[in-house]
């Protein structure tokens, strides 16, 4: 055997045995692999911000409780809470992770959590209770404006709906930059009067809303005269019936 073709046997016998650079040798096509499954319940670097308890929590007693080993905010006709909410006691978050599992039960309410948001101490004769300013991971029982990105207090309102990743620019009105999904077919994922996966995104400028393992928005906030870099969790009842959050988990980024 010539000295060439021995070299030329030695190489390809390094090639067919050497792994290649970067790809793992198990599962998927080509040699890639998938990423894990979602682990929704993975909580490694996570804390919990809810402890069966509201001693980490402020809102008007008439309307919060626990029950269940949750948060509960009830709101009935005959005593119809409006808009309001329960603060985590926490302090303000900027680049995080949250997940809750939240449930609505009532055709008129309304709900959802805030976050990067600031506390507007309330205004003569309306009460105790402060109101919010900022983003907000809307739901609702209907469906019509779950999944989105409603900005509460500001002239913005809905900035990101269902199936949409929006962009924000000072001077500019918000610019449609991709579709995510068909808004009804995202909502088939939700599920009503039963629990969800709420999964929240905050990192810099861009917010995601994931909902039972489904991305529902995306909003970049590039205009700095209203974006948000930090800003306390709430929790929102608004209209009528019962909402629940538990397993409320944060993971600073």
């Amino acid at each position: 055997m010539s000295n060439k073709a021995g070299l030329t046997i030695a190489v390809l016998t390094v090639l067919l045995i050497m792994p290649l650079h970067g790809v793992q040798q198990r599962g998927g096509g080509g040699g890639f692999t998938q990423p894990d499954p979602i682990a929704f319940d993975d909580h490694d670097g996570w804390r919990s911000i809810f402890d069966g308890s509201l001693k980490d929590w402020d809102g008007n007693p008439e309307i919060w409780k626990l029950e269940g080993g949750a948060i509960v905010g009830t709101s009935t006709p005959e005593k119809p809470s409006g808009t309001t909410y329960i603060l985590w006691k926490g302090g303000e978050v900027k680049n995080f992770e949250l997940k809750a599992e939240m449930k609505l039960e009532g055709t008129g309410l309304n709900s959802g959590i805030q976050y990067r948001t600031t506390v507007v101490p309330p205004a003569p004769g309306r009460g105790a209770w402060p109101s919010m300013r900022g983003y907000q991971a809307d739901f609702d029982f209907a469906g019509r404006y779950t999944g989105q990105l409603y900005e509460q207090g500001t002239p913005r309102g809905i900035i990101a709906w269902r199936g949409q990743v929006v962009r924000a620019e000072q001077g500019k009105h918000p610019r449609l930059l991709s579709m995510l999904g068909d808004p009804d077919e995202l909502k088939s994922a939700v599920k009503t009067a039963d629990w969800n996966q709420v999964h929240i995104i905050a990192r810099g400028n861009t917010m995601i809303h994931i909902i039972n393992g489904r991305t529902m928005s995306i909003f970049i906030d590039d205009d700095p005269t209203m974006s948000a870099a930090q800003g306390v969790i709430a929790l929102q009842i608004e209209g009528t019936g019962k909402v629940s959050f538990r397993n409320l988990w944060l993971k600073n980024l």
